[in-house]
């Protein structure tokens, strides 16, 4: 083990809780130490670290002073993580201690353990994990004291970081790591594209376009886990622009503007907005050409003008990355449902979607735009898919 487990808590009302935790893990041989992120300076315990004056909290409220030190926590891990003196984070809290230490652990690359031991670990915690690989434990009773249920708790939480930090990362082949998003109306193309790069030596990470696929992707890419994309399936722009229930986010593409990453990208699935059941569709949307995927999915399909907005979206976006994209057009048909015969058929909406991203993009240098007379799920896409992907990656990088 190389490196600390940093264990974080306010010293001030959890400080024997966190001492409790920094011993078991010493207990199992591991190295730890008590990182105090508390707002006040009257700690029950000792820390090792103390974060309250370099926060420069004296002056401030107690909201204020918490959101300053959630701001300080996070070069803090950052820091150490880069200096190879982190080996893993324990958090201890309730809502407001989990509030403050979970986006400093978010902030760590994937693969740092990390485990939140928290008293609203069982309820939405979406909102604290985000992309990241937190594992939350519920503290069933309130991190407030050491009793025969807490220190139960607090010592499994110890035990399994002692797990991961002593095991280390499993061994793995080295194989070049490339994303890819799919939907279920877009799998066939999907699954013909990973199972040609796979047979290429490639290791492929399959995201399901659901919002939070999309970003979490975008994680890995940023934290240099993932080096090309085949972005194809990027439904998750109407969910944003039209207000669906799978929304890309406003971040979405800017992680291209960092990373200088080869990336195929096509409009898979923008023919359709996704909400909940029939029931919650919005009474704007009532009236609209809607499909029920199944009992908890309705579909409604995208107009002209909303495409058009789509591609406004995404392309001042594409034209900031930082390296070379080939952006595919399936003249055939955009997703499963989108075919003849099929419900979401509609070529003038798909044309104004293509014809918008062609006007938005000429001219930019590192974007080349091919329309490919096939629909999405044909053989002959996802073929040119690979061999436009393997084309990008044979290229020498952008200066």
């Amino acid at each position: 083990m190389h490196g600390s487990v940093y264990v974080l808590g306010t010293m001030d009302t959890k400080g024997a809780e966190v001492r409790f935790v920094v011993d078991a893990l010493r207990q199992r041989g591991v190295r730890a130490l008590a990182i105090d992120v508390g707002t006040r300076s009257d700690a029950t315990h000792p820390a090792d670290v103390s974060l309250h004056e370099h926060a420069a909290l004296r002056s401030l409220d107690r909201g204020a002073a918490v959101s300053r030190m959630a701001e300080v926590l996070i070069p803090f891990l950052v820091d150490a993580c880069q200096r190879g003196e982190l080996a893993g984070v324990i958090g201890l809290g309730g809502s407001g201690g989990t509030a403050l230490i979970t986006p400093a652990m978010r902030a760590l690359p994937i693969g740092i353990p990390k485990i939140m031991v928290s008293t609203v670990a069982s309820g939405n915690i979406a909102p604290y994990i985000g992309c990241s690989d937190i594992a939350m434990f519920p503290s069933i009773v309130d991190v407030a004291g050491l009793n025969a249920v807490s220190m139960r708790i607090l010592g499994n939480a110890a035990h399994a970081m002692a797990g991961m930090v002593d095991s280390g990362p499993l061994e793995t082949a080295s194989r070049p790591a490339v994303g890819l998003t799919m939907f279920g109306v877009t799998t066939p193309c999907v699954d013909a594209v990973r199972t040609s790069l796979e047979g290429r030596g490639m290791d492929c990470l399959v995201f399901h376009a659901t919002g939070i696929g999309g970003r979490a992707m975008e994680g890995l890419v940023q934290s240099g886990f993932i080096e090309g994309l085949l972005d194809l399936t990027t439904t998750e722009v109407a969910d944003e622009v039209v207000g669906g229930v799978f929304p890309a986010g406003p971040h979405r593409f800017d992680v291209l503007a960092t990373r200088s990453i080869p990336c195929v990208l096509s409009v898979g699935a923008m023919d359709m907005v996704n909400f909940g059941a029939m029931d919650t569709v919005p009474e704007a949307f009532r009236s609209r050409r809607l499909h029920v995927h199944n009992a908890n999915v309705t579909l409604m399909r995208t107009t002209a003008d909303e495409n058009r907005r789509c591609a406004q979206w995404m392309a001042p976006k594409l034209a900031k990355a930082a390296g070379p994209i080939a952006i595919l057009l399936p003249e055939g048909g955009v997703s499963a449902l989108d075919a003849p015969g099929k419900p979401f058929y509609d070529p003038d909406a798909d044309a104004v979607l293509f014809e918008t991203l062609e006007t938005l993009l000429r001219g930019v240098g590192h974007i080349r735009i091919e329309r490919v007379p096939a629909h999405i799920n044909d053989p002959v896409f996802s073929q040119r898919a690979v061999d436009a992907f393997l084309a990008l990656r044979s290229q020498p990088p952008r200066p």
